[in-house]
């Protein structure tokens, strides 16, 4: 027996579209634009997270709370395009962290991937898999997925870093484990600064296997990247977008020091005027020297010391220095690139 033939008109397609409702299927025409859109669109928005004016709260944070009781004091740096979701980008998570002198950040691990950027104080330390490394201002510290990790604090005065991980990420994937140590801390086997002599020196064990995708190196020390860039400034010429960029990068293979995070220190003069750039990765920036402008979208933010600013995907942005500046930035680049998604548009292309 033949079907009927349908019916004309919007109740029809109205009706039809309740019955598909019924069979959990939905017609792609009705969203085709919404779904594949002719470029990028965000719910993140450009934001600047003045270090001065959240520094009494991290301050407080740590009068009303201890580091064992919270397991990590964070204050999350939670995009305003996103409230409530806890991110800073669609894919990415940062916060402020906290440990005050004396205090030990309880052991755990998960598989996200988090990196630790040093924005204030030196002294503590971090534990990762076995070895300790103490941390200063500009370093940039990585902890891999799934390695055991905790923090303490055994100088005399408080340490902050920023904390930037995948959660987003993994949480899409519905891949989250956690687990926490037994103890406050997990045992050390490696001798402080092995992992940067073994492999941060252009050379690596004749036998090495690599045992992950992340860097065997988790402490990029700021003294060096800081002289990188010098070395740099005597002999290239300024990039007119980024003006001198470094990339971290995993010494075994030359990729992202992270998986999922690409992450990179840039130097601008004073008096730099950069270009209009984009990019697809949305990009988190953390100031460590100078102060300037960020114009993101037509809106122009002054940094200084220590402010986070974020660049969402696609959206233009220059950069401009007062003073000389230096920035360290982290994306989701490494995953993009690797999908072949990645696209960036210099100047006024």
């Amino acid at each position: 027996m033949s079907a009927p033939p349908a019916k004309e008109g919007a109740g029809s397609r109205e009706a039809f579209y309740t019955r598909l409702e019924e069979e959990n299927l939905s017609p792609l025409w009705e969203v085709l634009h919404a779904l594949v859109p002719e470029r990028p669109q965000t719910r993140c928005r450009p934001a600047l997270w003045s270090y001065e004016r959240a520094r009494p709260f991290i301050e407080e944070s740590g009068r009303l709370i201890t580091a064992e009781e919270a397991v990590r004091r964070v204050l999350i740096l939670e995009n305003p395009g996103m409230k409530g979701e806890h991110r800073i980008t669609t894919t990415l998570y940062a916060g402020w962290q906290l440990i005050l002198p004396g205090e030990i950040a309880p052991a755990h691990r998960h598989t996200q991937s988090a990196l630790r950027f040093i924005v204030e104080g030196e002294g503590a330390y971090t534990a990762v898999d076995g070895e300790r490394t103490i941390m200063h201002e500009g370093d940039f510290v990585i902890t891999p997925s799934w390695t055991w990790h905790d923090h303490g604090n055994e100088s005399d005065r408080p340490v902050v870093w920023l904390d930037g991980l995948d959660i987003p990420i993994v949480k899409a994937f519905e891949a989250t484990f956690a687990e926490n140590y037994p103890d406050s801390t997990h045992p050390l086997t490696r001798p402080q600064g092995d992992a940067l002599a073994r492999f941060g020196s252009g050379l690596l064990p004749v036998d090495y296997e690599s045992s992950g995708p992340a860097s065997p190196v988790f402490n990029y020390p700021y003294a060096r990247t800081r002289e990188a860039l010098e070395t740099m400034r005597r002999q290239e010429e300024w990039d007119p977008c980024h003006g001198l960029k470094l990339r971290y990068v995993n010494p075994v293979n030359g990729a992202s020091a992270m998986p999922t995070i690409g992450t990179f220190m840039q130097l601008l003069p004073k008096g730099f005027q950069g270009l209009p750039y984009r990019s697809t990765d949305a990009t988190v920036f953390s100031v460590v020297e100078g102060g300037g402008r960020a114009e993101i979208g037509g809106t122009v933010f002054r940094y200084s010391p220590r402010d986070v600013f974020v660049v969402p995907s696609w959206m233009p942005y220059r950069l401009m220095a007062d003073e000389e500046s230096v920035l360290f930035s982290f994306s989701d680049r490494p995953i993009q690139q690797m999908l072949g998604l990645w696209r960036e548009m210099r100047g006024n292309e």
